[in-house]
């Protein structure tokens, strides 16, 4: 009798249909949460090799027309694939105070102790009387800079209608504003600020439309012709626009081509980006895990290139010939991954990714010494040196290189 009023006997009743899918689906998104993006990890590992190849090549210019049209080819896309992944992993950044935090102690505070020790390095080196400045970046760390003052302004390239066209223009004015000593080299800042803007305006879609099939056959001739054309313009004109650090002032050229050249690069750089993203792989590989170490690898090649330049590592003759030019090119690439390794990260986080829960202010509803491993955790997975999936939101709290 009993049994009789339960339909199912002794069995509980299935939970229905709706419970059950949101279960499902729920349990089949926490792993994915936690996952990295392969495609942006092994993006950023690639685009840091390639600064230490560029680095290494850069020494080795003169009187070298194949490593120069190399070099000038590197120097169109590597720095904006990286300022254009910065920006996509900053579309969430906003005032608040974690967000603040998060550049203080991944942008800032790197900043401030590397300038320093590059300082120091260059007086043990090659000046003693060298001078210290925190407005004149040393080096690579112009990027810092450049990084903070971006995601500042971040809000406002989310606000305004046209926010590519207006940072072109600002690029382009930029181009034609005579060049002030002890500017946080701004003009790299204005004239690589539509790359940080593209990325703050693409979608998922975008990079999932640039890796397809046929844009990775199409990308071989385009690379093919930009090594051309490069080579060809090696007596034509001065490498020193790559860098975008100057104004047309600072050359013989007429004010009109400062504009020129800077929309001409971007689109370039834009072109050979694409390229680049379109043959990087998406699925996991050897390398990898070694995408969350780019910062390090960054910040702390500068100092072997630094030393190869003070004790004239690079005026050996060997370089001027073929083998010792390729055996050049694979030490650089071999240096720069293993900076990126876990053990330098372990060693060097102190600096690079400090903590500082000591500088800032408790949050409200913060318990304490609660927030610090939450939010480390929570940065791992959502910002743009642990990317999360490219569907995320992206807060972009650490620096991405």
């Amino acid at each position: 009798m009993t049994s009789s009023l339960r339909p199912h006997g002794d069995r509980k009743p299935p939970s229905p249909p709706d419970q059950q899918t949101q279960r499902s689906r729920q349990s089949a998104r926490a792993p994915s949460a936690r996952q990295r993006d392969a495609f942006f990890d092994n993006a950023k590992y690639l685009a840091i090799v390639l600064v230490g190849v560029g680095h290494a090549w850069g020494q080795i210019l003169d009187g070298n027309p194949a490593v120069e049209a190399c070099y000038r080819v590197l120097y169109t896309f590597h720095m904006p694939a990286f300022i254009v992944v910065s920006g996509y992993f900053s579309r969430g950044f906003d005032l608040s105070p974690r967000r603040v935090k998060r550049l203080i102690t991944g942008v800032a505070v790197p900043y401030l102790v590397f300038e320093v020790a590059y300082t120091l390095h260059r007086r043990a080196g090659e000046d003693p009387q060298s001078d210290f400045s925190l407005l004149d970046p040393t080096y690579l760390l112009w990027f810092l800079c450049a990084l903070f003052v971006w995601r500042l302004t971040t809000p406002v390239w989310r606000t305004v209608r046209w926010p590519l066209p207006i940072a072109l223009a600002i690029a382009a004015l930029a181009s034609v504003t005579p060049t002030v000593d002890n500017d946080l080299n701004m003009q790299r800042v204005l004239q690589f600020l539509p790359c940080f803007v593209l990325g703050l305006v693409l979608r998922p879609e975008h990079f999932r439309l640039v890796r397809r099939r046929s844009v990775r056959l199409l990308s071989v001739p385009v690379v093919a012709a930009a090594l051309l054309i490069a080579w060809w313009s090696v007596p034509r004109m001065e490498t020193g626009w790559f860098y975008r650090n100057a104004a047309v002032q600072d050359t013989v050229a007429p004010w009109w081509s400062g504009p020129v050249l800077t929309l001409a690069l971007f689109g370039c750089s834009v072109v050979l980006t694409a390229c680049f993203f379109a043959w990087v792989p998406g699925r996991r590989m050897w390398f990898t895990a070694l995408g969350a170490g780019t910062i390090y690898g960054y910040l702390l090649h500068g100092f072997l290139v630094k030393e190869g330049t003070y004790a004239g590592w690079f005026e050996h003759p060997v370089l001027d010939r073929p083998l010792g030019e390729i055996g050049l090119t694979v030490l650089g690439a071999a240096v720069i991954t293993l900076l990126c390794t876990k053990p330098v990260q372990r060693v060097m986080r102190y600096v690079v990714e400090p903590r500082m829960d000591w500088a800032f202010k408790r949050e409200p509803g913060e318990a304490a010494g609660g927030g610090g491993k939450g939010e480390k955790t929570e940065a791992r997975e959502t910002t743009s040196t642990a990317p999360a999936a490219p569907s995320g939101s992206g807060s972009g709290e650490k620096v991405s290189v």
